[in-house]
């Protein structure tokens, strides 16, 4: 038996943003720790709200204090019957991912198994991932077509972006237009690059409609949150009067919410994120509610390193998998030395498993976490559009 002792929240980072998009200069780690000396780590999202996702884990974690740490299921039941608006609070779903993500983490551990072994082993061989992060402060095609040589050379055959700038809700002709220049660039220099486009969840449908239907000649990969999030009544209209392929989820916050969006035909690729969706196990079963609709998937996947882990130890296991978002070649120092050892590998393009590193499959650098912590708010700039890569969203 091993019973949860200790649960600690470490916020780390560098609140200036000088080196990180305003959403990804911050990370939340939880530290699980037993009564027979077993210690595990997750993660939760701080998107701008690091302290109010800081204080949810702790309120949460009370919940957790003395009960068996493999009891995964059982332990989870609860906290769905004593939380009252976990359905849709995004910061309880958060902190409840990350004591399950750490939870995952010890039960590999005391059974010396990595995580995706306890998922069902692998299916997959490989993880393929595209590039995210790669385009801070792009704003031009040419600001574009510069970085993503350097990307390509990093031998990723997908990436995904967004080009649409300050435009939020009516997507009008300037910024269309260069957003399709931007495109246009791409394509011709990289005929065979998948091209994933991010909107953000930022236009209504009439909008949508007119990007998606100018820039489908593109090939795109798929189109992600194409609309407004809580606007499913113009995410239907979307899907009536286009053709490309729709990628969302990284803002649903269960399976049972997820549901509706299969079962009306909205989504091609969920994208559940395993910070926020209440952990692996959720992200687990979506997954597999998916293929029965013949939906792809493909996790967000946008933080750090221990998300990174997690994402990827569900991707080995699921047969409907896609591809797999990436950050990591385009982190700060700090973030990529956060982990000294793990199994996985990013080769050209693609994850491989490389060790057997029990649980989540990684050792911690606790000395770069001590030197990194902070409690602080991120950071905020009224210019740019605080969710974003970094210098992109600035007035064209």
């Amino acid at each position: 038996m091993s019973k949860i002792k200790d649960i600690e929240v470490i916020e780390i980072g560098e609140p200036t943003g000088n080196s990180s998009s305003p959403w990804g200069s911050l990370l939340l780690l939880v530290k699980v720790v037993t009564d027979d000396g077993y210690e595990g780590w997750g993660e939760a999202p701080t998107e701008l709200m690091a302290l109010s996702v800081y204080e949810e884990i702790k309120e949460v974690a009370r919940k957790f204090i003395g009960e068996e740490v493999t009891d995964i299921s059982k332990n989870i039941e609860r906290v769905y019957r004593e939380e009252y608006w976990l359905s849709i609070s995004m910061q309880t779903t958060a902190a409840l991912s990350a004591i399950e993500m750490a939870s995952w983490d010890i039960f590999g551990k005391i059974n010396n198994l990595p995580v995706y072994k306890i998922f069902g082993g692998k299916v997959n061989e490989k993880v393929r991932a595209y590039a995210n992060g790669w385009y801070d402060n792009c704003v031009t095609a040419d600001d574009y077509f510069k970085k993503i040589e350097i990307t390509h050379s990093l031998g990723f055959g997908a990436v995904k972006f967004d080009p649409f700038m300050d435009a939020f809700d009516n997507l009008d002709k300037k910024h269309l237009d260069n957003a399709e220049d931007i495109i246009k660039q791409i394509r011709g220099k990289y005929p065979d690059l998948d091209i994933l486009l991010e909107c953000h969840g930022r236009f209504n449908a009439n909008s949508a409609i007119a990007a998606a239907n100018r820039l489908e000649k593109y090939n795109l990969f798929f189109m992600e949150e194409p609309v407004h999030p809580d606007q499913i009544e113009g995410l239907k209209r979307f899907r009536k009067h286009t053709n490309v392929k729709v990628a969302l989820g990284e803002r649903i916050l269960n399976k049972n919410i997820l549901m509706t969006y299969l079962k009306d035909d909205l989504v091609d690729v969920i994208q559940p994120d395993i910070s926020n969706f209440t952990g692996l196990m959720e992200g687990h079963q979506a997954a597999g509610m998916a293929r029965t609709f013949g939906v792809e998937v493909a996790y967000h996947n946008a933080y750090g390193p221990v998300q990174n882990q997690a994402s990827l130890n569900l991707d080995f296991t699921i047969p409907n998998f896609l591809i797999q978002e990436s950050f990591e070649k385009f982190w700060p120092d700090w973030k990529k030395s956060i982990i000294k050892k793990s199994n996985f590998r990013l080769n050209n393009g693609y994850f491989e498993i490389v060790d057997n590193i029990p649980g989540l499959g990684f050792e911690i650098n606790e000395d770069i976490i001590e030197k990194m912590q902070v409690h602080t708010m991120g950071p905020y700039d009224k210019n740019q559009l605080g969710w974003a890569v970094k210098g992109t969203t600035g007035r064209l």
